[in-house]
C-alpha cells in the first residue's frame, strides 16, 4: 500500500513536471518557427497541458482499466470549469472576450453534449449498459474537426509573425530535445499513476470510478491549474479562460476521440447520470455566466466552487 502510494505520489511528479517542460519546449519551438502567439495559445498550450490526460487515457485503455480513461475526462472537464476557474474568479473577475462566448464556449458545449449523449445508451435507448464504440470515437474526432476549423480561421485573420516580440526559451535544437522528452516522462508517469491508482483501488475497496474522478482527475489538471492561476494574477484573463475552454475540448476530442477511435470501444458500467450531469451543468454554467456580462466575478465562483464541494462529497458519502 506505502510502496503503492509513493509510485502515485512519483507518477503524478513526473507528470506534472514532464508537461511543463513540453509546454514550454514546444512554445519555444513555435516561436522559432516563427507561428504566432494566437495558434500557441489556442493549440500548444491547450494540448500539452491536456497531454497528462491523454497519456494517461491511452495506458488505460491498453490496460483494459476503462472506468480510468472515462473518469479521467469527466472528472478534469469537471475540475477545469468548478474548481480552477472557480478559484481563479475568486482571485480577480475573469474577463471573457465576445469571441469566445460567441465561438469557443458554443464549441465546448456542443462537443459536451455530443459526447453525454453518445455515452447514455441506457438512458436514451434502453440499452443493457452504456457504450463507447469506434464509430463514436470517429463522430467526437469529426466535431473536434469544427474546432481545428475555427482555429484555422481565426489564424487566417492573424498574422504568422510574433506581434510582441516574445524570445523562445530555449533555441530550436534543446526546443526538439526538450519536446521529446517531455513526452516520454508523461508516458512514463501516466504508467506510474494508471498502475498505482488501480492497485491503491483494489487494496482499499474503493472503485476505479472514485479514483479516477478524483485523485486522478486532480493530478493530470494540475498543469491547468497552475497555469490559469498564475494567469489571473498576472492579468491574463484570456489565457485563463482560454486553457481551460481549449482543454475540455481537447479532452473530449482527443483524450476520448483517439484511443477509443484507434483502439476500439468500452463500456461504462461505472458512472452515474450525476457524474454527466454535473458535466453538463458545469459547461453551461460557465456560457451562462461568460454570456451575461462577459466576465466571470467572485459571485459566480464561489457558484463554481460550491458545486465542486457538492459534487465531490456526493462521490465519498455514496
Amino acid at each position: 500500500m506505502l510502496v503503492q502510494l509513493i509510485i502515485l505520489i512519483i507518477g503524478f511528479v513526473v507528470l506534472i513536471k514532464g508537461a511543463d517542460l513540453f509546454v514550454d519546449a514546444a512554445s519555444s519551438l513555435a516561436l522559432n518557427c516563427k507561428l504566432s502567439k494566437m495558434l500557441i495559445a489556442l493549440t500548444i498550450v491547450a494540448f500539452g497541458t491536456s497531454a497528462p490526460e491523454l497519456a494517461v487515457s491511452i495506458k488505460s485503455i491498453i490496460s483494459g482499466n476503462t472506468e480510468i480513461l472515462l473518469g479521467n475526462v469527466i472528472g478534469s472537464n469537471i475540475l477545469n470549469i468548478l474548481l480552477i476557474l472557480g478559484v481563479a474568479s475568486c482571485i480577480h473577475s475573469l474577463k471573457v472576450k465576445n469571441a469566445t462566448v460567441k465561438k469557443e464556449l458554443p464549441i465546448t458545449i456542443l462537443i459536451t453534449t455530443l459526447f453525454i449523449v453518445l455515452i447514455s445508451d441506457k438512458f436514451l435507448s434502453n440499452a443493457g449498459e452504456n457504450l463507447l464504440t469506434r464509430s463514436d470515437g470517429i463522430t467526437i474526432l469529426l466535431f473536434f474537426s469544427v474546432f481545428i476549423y475555427y482555429l484555422l480561421s481565426v489564424m487566417r485573420n492573424k498574422s504568422s509573425e510574433n506581434e510582441d516580440g516574445d524570445k523562445p526559451k530555449y533555441g530550436i535544437l534543446k526546443s526538439i530535445i526538450f519536446t521529446i522528452i517531455g513526452i516520454i516522462c508523461l508516458i512514463l508517469g501516466s504508467n506510474a499513476v494508471v498502475d498505482s491508482a488501480s492497485s491503491i483501488a483494489k487494496i482499499i475497496g474503493i472503485s476505479e470510478r472514485i479514483i479516477s474522478l478524483t485523485i486522478i482527475a486532480l493530478g493530470t489538471s494540475l498543469p491547468e491549474l497552475v497555469t490559469s492561476v498564475v494567469a489571473t494574477k498576472k492579468g491574463e484573463y484570456d489565457i485563463a479562460i482560454g486553457n481551460v475552454v481549449g482543454s475540455n475540448i481537447f479532452n473530449i476530442g482527443i483524450v476520448i476521440g483517439i484511443p477509443i477511435t484507434l483502439f476500439g470501444g468500452i463500456a461504462s458500467v461505472g458512472f452515474t447520470h450525476i457524474d454527466l450531469l454535473t458535466l453538463f451543468i458545469s459547461t453551461l454554467f460557465l456560457f451562462l455566466f461568460s454570456f451575461k456580462d462577459y466576465k466571470i466575478n467572485r459571485n459566480e465562483g464561489i457558484v463554481f466552487i460550491v458545486l465542486f464541494l457538492v459534487y465531490y462529497s456526493s462521490l465519498f458519502i455514496k
